[in-house]
């Protein structure tokens, strides 16, 4: 794999990668720090969009998750720390959306939790539905492995909850320890459900915490969403084209 790497990046006039680890890694086999840009997955702002409609109605307190149902997401980490809390905060649920290889055992292990009422996996949404569905959100959780590939992958749902004004859970993993800090998402140690279940619970006592970093990202993502970085991406066609 690596020779058909060394084969491709040769033969390409120029390389898009998708994040400044994997940029550093392909420069350390020999590519020319000039030939290689970092071009990161960014929500359309089309789509993602706020209407300030506000959050979850009703005194309920929702917790969200949308996205792939595979095992390097962690999705059973947030279930079994959502379950060492949820009794606490009744008015508290934890919404998955999403479809993958994991799904059934993530609904079996809710069943063996007897968390069915406040767990839930609805059924899955276009996504300028989903759009909308994470805008109605207390707060968001994307709760990946630090295994090689989760270790290293840019989630494009932290981007999507900071664009709707959403505070948000990050698993503490290298790729995401890059580019954020503390100021913009809270991070807890990645595979560890008790962590996990204390920085929900913080954050659900605490709005002022969750009003805090929802000022913070979205300052940061004025600076890095995709209508500022489509602008490098055009201005690199251009370049490699000849184009003024």
């Amino acid at each position: 794999m690596v020779a058909i790497e060394r084969v491709s990046t040769r033969f390409a006039n120029h390389v898009i990668i998708a994040n400044d680890i994997w940029r550093e890694r392909l420069i350390s086999r020999g590519l020319s720090p000039k030939k290689c840009t970092v071009v990161l997955n960014a929500p359309d702002r089309c789509i993602f969009r706020r209407s300030d409609k506000g959050t979850s109605e009703g005194g309920k307190f929702l917790l969200l998750y949308p996205g792939s149902l595979h095992h390097h997401q962690g999705i059973d980490i947030a279930i079994r720390a959502f379950h060492k809390i949820c009794r606490e905060f009744p008015q508290a649920e934890f919404h998955i959306y999403g479809s993958g290889p994991a799904k059934e055992e993530l609904l079996v292990l809710i069943r063996q939790l007897g968390i069915e009422s406040q767990v839930k996996m609805p059924s899955p949404r276009p996504l300028q539905e989903i759009a909308h569905i994470m805008e109605t959100a207390d707060l968001g959780v994307v709760p990946k492995r630090n295994d090689t590939f989760g270790n290293e992958a840019f989630s494009t749902k932290i981007f999507e909850f900071m664009a709707m004004g959403v505070p948000v859970i990050v698993s503490e993993t290298q790729v995401d320890r890059y580019y954020f800090d503390d100021s913009v998402v809270r991070f807890f140690r990645s595979g560890d459900e008790d962590d996990l279940a204390r920085c929900m619970m913080d954050l659900i006592q605490h709005p002022e915490k969750r009003r805090t970093l929802v000022e913070n990202a979205s300052e940061f993502i004025a600076k890095n969403d995709w209508t500022v970085k489509k602008r490098e991406y055009m201005q690199l066609v251009d370049r490699l084209t000849g184009r003024s």
